[in-house]
């Protein structure tokens, strides 16, 4: 499955796409199935590595069927960053205009290996916690007794994949005139909502102001 990315949008900012992956985190995990593809929303981990792309960690509720059939055939991890709509009234040119959609999303594929291994279990799910925990005053841990850790880490089932393709996709209207760039900016910063102005700051950092690019 590929994702559709005209040139204007298409992106090989490895640091730009690491980013989008860590700050949005939540992705949608589809694996091809009969009679119907599998699909489950989990938080993922990005970790650099030997691979090209690096390696995602997860897991799984092991009442979820998905883990099950995961392994025979590639996934597709989808991460979807900011985005917001785009009014035709913010260009110069409004009558020439159509509504679009401004966002950027990742594609990363590769096929899920369980991790059955106890200790590379709990290394998972101690860097998960570490991921979504560690900045918080009083982090909640990991720290129960045998029993009761036992009893959460055989409720769920980790995995790995290693990235083996990337599709990524920054639709920042790079397709469109300076001035209509930083009308849409400046339109997208007085809507008042955070996603509005999330796109607007990928816009400025990844399409820019100027015609010479982003800043």
């Amino acid at each position: 499955m590929s994702l559709y990315t005209p040139s204007h949008f298409t992106t090989h900012d490895r640091a730009a796409i690491a980013r989008l992956m860590h700050e949005h985190a939540f992705a949608t995990l589809v694996t091809p199935a009969a009679p119907e593809p599998l699909v489950s929303h989990l938080p993922l981990l990005l970790v650099p590595g030997c691979e090209p792309h690096g390696t995602l960690f997860g897991h799984f509720a092991r009442a979820n069927p998905h883990w099950q059939h995961a392994p025979a055939v590639e996934s597709i991890a989808i991460f979807h960053g900011p985005h917001a709509y785009i009014s035709p009234s913010w260009y110069a040119e409004p009558d020439r205009m159509v509504p679009t959609w401004n966002y950027a999303s990742v594609h990363a594929h590769g096929t899920l290996e369980m991790i059955d291994d106890p200790a590379s279990a709990q290394q998972v799910m101690d860097a998960l916690v570490q991921r979504f925990e560690g900045t918080r005053a009083e982090p909640w841990t990991f720290r129960r007794g045998e029993r009761e850790r036992n009893a959460l880490m055989g409720a769920i089932q980790p995995f790995r994949m290693r990235i083996r393709r990337i599709d990524a996709k920054f639709k920042l209207s790079q397709n469109r005139s300076r001035v209509d760039r930083s009308r849409v900016i400046d339109a997208l910063r007085a809507e008042g909502y955070p996603e509005a102005g999330a796109t607007a700051d990928w816009m400025e950092n990844y399409a820019g102001r100027s015609d010479d690019g982003p800043r």
